[in-house]
């Protein structure tokens, strides 16, 4: 769930192209990267996309050939940078977190229905 805003800046580390798609690898600062998952959705200068693989403050995102000739993605380089939105679940998550001082137990955890 992303709503077209920007969370941070990103940068194109690498791009591995074949006929069947391109991968994209983004470095991040380490407060998105916190807040993304494999799977997960991501916008990147507004294309909304799916999470390929995460590590460390790195992601990498699966481009087919349409979303390629459609978007700014097919003009991009390594080295640029990029505008970054994480998922709306993330953020929220995060924001539970960190407001708490105490911090996600599992006492809370079976408060809010989770066994």
């Amino acid at each position: 769930m992303v709503q077209g805003h920007v969370d941070g800046v990103g940068v194109i580390e690498r791009i591995e192209a074949s006929s069947a798609q391109h991968t994209f690898h983004f470095r991040v600062p380490g407060e998105l990267a916190e807040m993304l998952i494999e799977k997960g959705s991501v916008a990147v200068d507004g294309i909304s996309l799916t999470v390929a693989t995460l590590k460390g403050d790195s992601f990498s995102v699966a481009v087919i050939p349409h979303t390629l000739e459609v978007t700014t993605l097919g003009d991009r380089r390594v080295g640029e940078r990029v505008n970054i939105e994480v998922d709306m679940i993330g953020k929220w998550v995060r924001r539970f977190l960190v407001g708490k001082k105490e911090g996600l137990t599992m006492e809370k955890l079976r408060e809010a229905g989770f066994e």
